[in-house]
Parts: C-alpha cells; structure tokens; sequence
C-alpha cells in the first residue's frame, strides 16, 4: 500500500487488528518526531541513518514530521513521511511547531496503514501524539533519548534558577519514561544518568551508527580555496548546531590564547543556530576575525565532507552530548579529536583511539592544542586509529540491533493480545 493510499484514510475504531495478521508481512514502524529535515540536527540524521538500514532488514518506517517552507510533499509521500502543518517556534526560527489539531488527526490520516510498534523520537508535541496513538491502536509505544534537557534547558530558560530547572526535567523525563514500553538511549553515560534519575522503563544502548558513505574522504583544498583559507593555515574545525548548549564561546577564549603561540591557526565553525549571532560578536571582541570563519551549514554530501578534510584537528566541547556521533563522523576520514570527555562523548573519546581528551579551561586546551598541531606523527598514527574506531560503529549493526527491540516488543505485546480472553457472543 503506498502512503498516498494511507493518506486517502478512513475513519478508525476499536483495536487495531495488527496483532491478528502480524505474522507474514513486513513490520511497520511509525515514528513521529518534532523535526526532521531540512532541518539539520542530530535527531534528523539518526532518524535517516536508522531507515535506511531498517529497510534493508525488512522494516517499513514512516515518519510523521513538520512541514517546513518549501517541503516537497510529493517526494515526501514517495519516501513514507507525512507532513503536518506546523508554525515557526518563537525565538527559534529553525524549528517548527506541529499543529496539535493535525497532531490529533494522525489516526485518521492513517487509518488504512497497519502499524506494529510506534517510535517517538522527541520529547515535545511528538511524544503526546505518539503515545496516544499506540494507545489507540493497542501497539507497542518507545521512544529515543536523544537530549540531555538537564543542561539544555538552562541555556534557553535563564530566567529560572538552575535547580527548579533540574528538577523539571528530571521529573519530565520520569513521567514520559514511565508510560513507554522501552527507551533507546544512545551511550551507556545516558543510559546510567536516566537510571539516577529513578528511571525503571527499560532501557537499551543503542547508537546511531555510521554508514559507509561517512568514510568517503572530501577535497580539503577545495573547501580551502572556496573559503579563502591558505594551504599553510592549521585549521581547527567545530562541526554541529551553532547552539548554546554546545559551548562554542568556550572554544573562542581558547582560540584568543591558542593563536598567539600558532599565528596561522584558524576555528572554522560549520553550523548555524541562535547562538549564532551573539558567537560572532564574542569573535570580534576577542580579535579573531582573521582567525575564526562561520561557514554555516554545509551539505552533508558535498562540501561538509569537504571541510571534514580541509582540517588538520576537530575540535569540540559540548558537555551535553547523549551520543556525540559528530566526533565519529570526523574519525571517520581520519581526523583527530580533541573533546571534553563528557556524558556521551566520553565513549568516543576515552579509550584515546584517535581522539584526545581536552582539558576543561581554555588555557590547557589551547596548550593541548598547540601540542597536537606541532606534532605531526601523531597525528598520522591518531588518523588511523580514527578511522579504524570509527568503523566499529557501524550503521547496519546498529540498525540490526534496533530491529531485534523492535520484533522483541511486537512479539511480546502478540503474546499478550492472544492471552487476553475472548468476549463472549451474544
């Protein structure tokens, strides 16, 4: 049946009859999130790695996502993902708000589709609208811990004291958790910060994996000479979501001493995001205009890949990553990794294959920095210690272990339905 079909509709009542014709056809998985692309983030990329995959395993997935300007619907209906209405979120042009109306709708919209098991995959309209749904339908309901809203929401709600801020999303996270059937999280430090949290939902560490198409190495003198940074430059690269919670004015002061001991030494940011504007005021008050580029977002296929090789060290210090799948995605072509091993990005950064953990004051990092840029053979051997790291996180294992979740659920919520007793005829 093709979405355009699904969409056509028809009113719905009652349990849904997956239960009864499982066996012998494809699992189908809705997942419903708050944004997708175009919007360029990490919740859209591991959606999108994940599918490609599934399908390969034999799992069907359609997403129910924003619209945003310019959408193509068409190309969209072709791809399983349906659309809603959505309005630009206040003070966060990037992102869309879903119409809850449409929201509400979505059982009528897919009224004809036969689901087995609902994904959600961000906290907000999508997580109501999800869990409702595999209620309606008698299905199993799980969704993806993809932010650490703990530190997040401190960046965008200052107004409030950090400790009510706490407590509110540790209270959140609780109450979403408790009405799921499981919760992926994307690295063990998650998993172990939900558990503090008196999480007892199932949890299951799964990561978003790297397909192949990550280790395709992209031409760094291109990227050099369209930006206008010369051969002999060293260039520090931060690639991700120019947002606050990433914690790239921290990378600006190491700049400010990291460029007085290695003059040529440039940031290149690839990213844009509302800390953007308030970032580049912070450059030029520190005098890094010569030394910082904001090259905004790049396409994945093309030029990102290009910046990717046009660096000689990726630098990041975010202390909010569940995953941090940005610094594999660098490992991946064979750049070396200085971070802050925190919460997620600890996995990828401790066992040092490739990757170097940054101290947490802009001096000593600016100190490591210099370090690594003055030493070439290391370099060399981290770049292949990247690669070869990068490669364990691989996509299709990491799909294949969703897919596993994903039957063990619909095979368990069967297992019930067939338990329940039959009403009696009258």
């Amino acid at each position: 049946m093709s979405l355009a079909e699904v969409l056509m509709g028809r009113s719905f009542s009652g349990r849904s009859s997956v239960h009864a014709n499982h066996e012998g056809r494809k699992l189908h998985v809705l997942m419903v999130s708050d944004v997708y692309f175009p919007r360029i983030n990490g919740v859209s990329t591991s959606i999108l790695t994940f599918r490609d995959d599934l399908a390969r395993l034999g799992i069907r997935t359609t997403v129910v996502a924003p619209d945003y300007p310019g959408t193509d619907i068409a190309a969209d209906e072709a791809a399983d993902i349906v659309r809603l209405p959505s309005r630009a979120v206040p003070l966060d042009p990037e992102d869309r708000l879903m119409q809850w109306s449409s929201l509400a709708g979505i059982d009528r919209r897919l009224a004809s589709a036969d689901f087995d098991l609902v994904h959600v995959q961000t906290p907000f309209a999508a997580h109501y609208a999800g869990l409702r749904f595999a209620k309606a339908r008698g299905i199993p309901c799980i969704a993806s811990y993809h932010t650490h809203f703990e530190e997040y929401l401190f960046h965008y709600i200052r107004f409030l004291p950090r400790r009510a801020l706490r407590f509110a999303a540790r209270w959140l996270a609780r109450h979403q958790c408790k009405s799921l059937d499981a919760v992926v999280v994307p690295s063990q430090p998650m998993s172990a910060t939900l558990r503090d949290y008196g999480i007892n939902t199932p949890l299951h560490v799964i990561a978003t994996g790297l397909p192949e198409s990550q280790f395709v190495r992209g031409d760094g003198r291109r990227f050099r000479q369209a930006w206008g940074i010369a051969p002999e430059r060293k260039v520090a690269l931060f690639v991700g979501r120019a947002a606050h919670e990433k914690n790239i004015g921290f990378l600006l002061e190491m700049m400010a001493l990291a460029w007085r001991q290695k003059p040529q030494l440039m940031l290149v940011i690839a990213g844009e995001g509302p800390a953007l504007p308030a970032l580049r005021r912070q450059a030029s008050a520190l005098q890094l205009d010569d030394h910082v580029r904001f090259v905004g977002y790049l396409p994945r296929d093309g030029s990102l890949r290009d910046c990717y090789a046009a660096a000689d060290v990726f630098t990041f210090a975010s202390h909010t990553e569940t995953q941090g799948l940005v610094l594999l995605e660098a490992m991946a072509i064979g750049l070396p990794v200085l971070a802050i091993a925190a919460l997620g990005a600890a996995e990828i950064v401790l066992p040092r294959r490739g990757a170097v953990a940054a101290a947490d004051t802009p001096e000593a990092f600016a100190e490591q920095l210099v370090t690594l840029l003055e030493r070439p053979a290391k370099r060399a051997v981290m770049a292949d210690q990247a690669v070869a790291f990068a490669r364990e996180w691989d996509a299709a294992a990491q799909a294949a272990r969703l897919a596993a979740l994903y039957r063990e659920l619909v095979r368990a919520a069967v297992a019930v339905d067939c338990a329940q007793p039959v009403p009696a005829s009258r």
